[in-house]
């Protein structure tokens, strides 16, 4: 089971990962054409998109070592979630309305575009944090199980015996 959301999980984080990726090219490329769009919160997205992409896109392979990568999913998510504040932040200076106000948007408007960016950003922060939690319920249940199975293979007709190692 722990297999299965984990490959749903990194399933996500790459859909979420290259829709933002996507965004913020586009993002970048109105920069470099008509001088629009901060230029180093892009860049920042942009960099986070691409290794998270990359990085789910390798880890959706299905091995138990991909569960326990979750010091780097909990990297991962904390730097989601400051590309989330990032683009909170620049849209508040864009008058589009709040972070989670939706009503009013045209169908093809730039507030549009960044609010989905900053939805798939929030989106990716909540995946990479699932994964690193279900990476850390894992590790510490194969932890748990391996020392169970240690202590009872050391125990010999009541005795205790000793390792020396």
């Amino acid at each position: 089971m722990s297999r299965l959301l984990s490959m749903i999980f990194r399933f996500a984080e790459f859909v979420c990962g290259a829709v933002v990726l996507g965004i913020t090219a586009n993002f970048l490329y109105q920069h470099h054409k008509y001088g629009v769009n901060p230029l180093g919160r892009s860049i920042y997205v942009e960099v986070i998109a691409v290794i998270s992409t990359l990085m789910a896109l390798l880890w959706l392979l299905p091995f138990t070592s991909a569960i326990m990568h979750y010091p780097f999913d909990l990297l991962m998510s904390a730097a989601w979630f400051a590309a989330f504040a990032v683009l909170v932040n620049w849209l508040h200076k864009m008058d589009c309305g709040g972070a989670f106000q939706w009503s009013g948007l045209e169908h093809s408007g730039v507030c549009n575009q960044w609010k989905a960016d900053e939805a798939f950003a929030f989106l990716a922060a909540i995946f990479w944090l699932a994964s690193a939690l279900l990476g850390m319920y894992v590790y510490h249940k194969v932890n748990k199980r391996h020392a169970t199975t240690t202590t009872t293979a050391d125990v010999e007709g009541g005795r205790r015996r000793r390792r020396f190692i």
